[in-house]
C-alpha cells in the first residue's frame, strides 16, 4: 500500500515526498509547527528540509509597537548565525543549531533580553557542536555575505506565499504557505492526520486560507 505522502513515478519507484519549512528562531509558532513535523516524519514518508526566513527583514521599515521593533532589533542575530553555520559547514547544520537555539529560547523560556540571547546562541554553536567564531555573524551587518544569503533565503519564501505572512512558511505537495500554526504540537498519528489535510488543502487548486482567531499561546509540553 502506497502512503499519502509516498510519491510514486512512471517506473513504479516509489520515493520520499520532501517538505521543506522556513523559520525564524525567535518565533514561538515556527518552534511548534518543527516539532510538528518532527512528529509527521515518524509516521508519514516525509523528508523535511530546513530554511531560514526573517521577522527582522520582513518588517523592515514597518510602523510598529516599540516592543516589537524591539524584539526585531535582537532578532537579527539568531538568525545571521544560524545563516552563517550554513554558509561555512552546509545545510544539514542549520536544524541541529536552530533546535539549540530553539529549546532554550521556547520551552526553556530564554532570551527575554539582548545579553541573554546572545548567550543563548553561544551555548547553542557548542551544543550543536560548531565552531565557537561563528558567533562573529551576530551582529546585523547590512550588504555581507551572511545579509546577502539571508535576504536570499527569506526572499525565496516570501516570492511563494506574498508579504501578508510571518513564519512558519511550509511547502506542500508543491504548494508553500503561511503555517500551520498550531498548538500543542500534535504527536503520533494525531500529527499525521494533520499532515494528510495540509496535502488535502495544498492540492486543492484555488485553495488560499482557512484562519480563526488565536486564543492560546503556544504549549511547548
Amino acid at each position: 500500500m502506497v502512503r499519502s505522502t509516498e510519491v510514486v513515478g512512471h517506473d513504479g519507484a516509489v520515493t520520499t515526498e520532501t517538505v521543506e519549512m522556513w523559520f525564524d528562531p525567535l518565533c514561538p509558532w515556527a518552534w511548534m509547527t518543527s516539532r510538528w513535523l518532527m512528529e509527521v516524519e515518524k509516521v508519514r514518508d516525509i523528508e523535511v528540509t530546513w530554511s531560514v526566513m526573517s521577522l527582522s527583514v520582513l518588517n523592515e521599515g514597518r510602523d510598529l509597537p516599540p516592543d516589537y521593533r524591539e524584539m526585531l532589533d535582537r532578532g537579527w542575530g539568531p538568525v545571521r548565525v544560524v545563516t552563517a553555520a550554513a554558509l561555512a559547514n552546509g545545510d544539514e547544520v542549520k536544524k541541529p543549531l536552530y533546535d539549540a537555539v530553539g529549546t532554550r529560547l521556547h520551552p526553556g523560556g530564554r532570551g527575554k533580553d539582548a545579553q541573554d540571547l546572545h548567550a543563548v546562541v553561544v551555548e547553542s554553536l557548542a551544543g550543536a557542536g560548531l565552531p565557537a567564531d561563528l558567533i562573529d555573524a551576530y551582529d546585523n551587518v547590512p550588504g555581507d555575505a551572511v545579509d546577502t544569503a539571508l535576504r536570499a533565503s527569506h526572499d525565496r519564501a516570501i516570492s511563494l506565499v506574498g508579504e501578508d505572512v510571518g513564519t512558519p512558511v511550509i511547502t506542500v505537495a508543491g504548494t508553500s504557505f503561511f503555517g500551520p500554526v498550531v498548538t500543542p504540537a500534535p504527536k503520533g498519528e494525531a500529527a499525521g492526520k494533520l499532515w494528510d489535510g495540509c496535502v488535502l488543502v495544498a492540492s486543492t487548486p484555488g485553495f488560499y486560507e482557512l484562519k480563526r482567531t488565536r486564543t492560546q499561546g503556544p504549549d511547548f509540553s
